[in-house]
């Protein structure tokens, strides 16, 4: 099946068109990128070289976390940076799908990694005795496997009914990225079975996994209650990170998935919480109260810093 398409490039409108306030988001948006990838990265190196929080499920978890955070945010912000100092803000019918791919399929990824992580906390407070018995590296790894087979599935789907969809009117997209909701309203198309399949793959998909996750904290909450007062607070202070990462992803993307095909003036607001600050805030969750995070970075850090005698 051919695409239908007579649109070669879309014109993004992004977040303003006011060449003043361009320039502000310009340098804005930049230091949000560099301090986004900069932080993943640093926990990913911090990780990578520290033996003992590779071997612990949760940080390989973690680092892979930190991974994707990386890439998802290098598949969406360089072109919505660089677009805050263009006269013209195009993109290629070849590159919006590239883009809606690519976002697709590492927030895919990034769900059921994020699944992963509450199965792991899961074990570990509710299971401890079995915890190094159930947790071993062969199901870390499937997990992982299973997170790049998930999340290239659901954004394969998600490609194939939007690249089939015939663009032959206007190309004018109001938003800084490529995303379903306003490519949906420019398709030359009246057929709604279209839109339904399309964002059905996402917003189901963010719903199921999301009940999946208050479940599971629901059952490790409810499990704590046998817990000495230190063993709660301990768990309550890592799985309060979890929970905070999974609802400030989750909710935006509910949100924006689990509905008919029509775009909000919030769309571009809550587009940015789930694309651009929460791979920011990621690493400041999972970092600002974990001790041993923040002494291995220490400890890298001044390997880093030793420079060798050239004498």
């Amino acid at each position: 099946m051919q695409n239908q398409s007579f649109v070669t490039e879309f014109v993004l409108l992004g977040l303003s068109q006011n060449p003043n306030i361009q320039k502000i988001l310009f340098v804005v948006f930049l230091s949000v990128y560099i301090a986004t990838v900069g932080s993943n990265m640093l926990i990913l190196v911090t990780i990578l070289n520290s033996p003992a929080l590779l071997g612990s499920p949760m940080y390989f978890f973690l680092a892979f976390l930190s991974f994707i955070d990386a890439c998802y945010s290098s598949t969406l912000m360089p072109k919505m940076i660089v677009d805050f100092l263009s006269e013209r803000k195009t993109i290629t019918f070849e590159g919006c799908m590239i883009q809606l791919f690519a976002s697709h399929f590492l927030s895919g990824a990034e769900v059921i990694v994020l699944t992963a992580m509450a199965y792991d906390r899961y074990v570990a407070i509710c299971k401890p005795l079995h915890y190094s018995s159930i947790m071993n590296r062969r199901l870390c790894s499937i997990m992982i496997g299973v997170a790049w087979t998930g999340g290239f599935s659901h954004s394969t789907i998600q490609i194939l009914f939007t690249f089939h969809l015939p663009f032959c009117g206007p190309n004018i997209i109001d938003h800084f990225l490529c995303d379903l909701h306003p490519l949906l309203e420019l398709a030359c198309t009246n057929i709604p079975i279209f839109g339904f399949f399309a964002l059905a793959n996402s917003g189901f998909f963010c719903i199921i996994i999301f009940s999946l996750l208050l479940v599971s904290y629901g059952i490790i909450l409810f499990s704590l209650r046998t817990h000495s007062s230190e063993g709660r607070k301990k768990a309550l202070s890592t799985c309060g990170s979890h929970i905070a990462v999974v609802v400030l992803f989750f909710v935006p993307c509910i949100y924006t998935y689990s509905r008919p095909p029509s775009t909000f003036s919030s769309d571009k607001i809550v587009a940015i919480v789930y694309t651009i600050l929460t791979p920011l805030f990621n690493p400041l969750i999972y970092t600002f109260r974990n001790k041993e995070v923040k002494n291995a970075m220490r400890k890298v850090w001044k390997r880093l810093m030793v420079v060798p005698d050239g004498k």
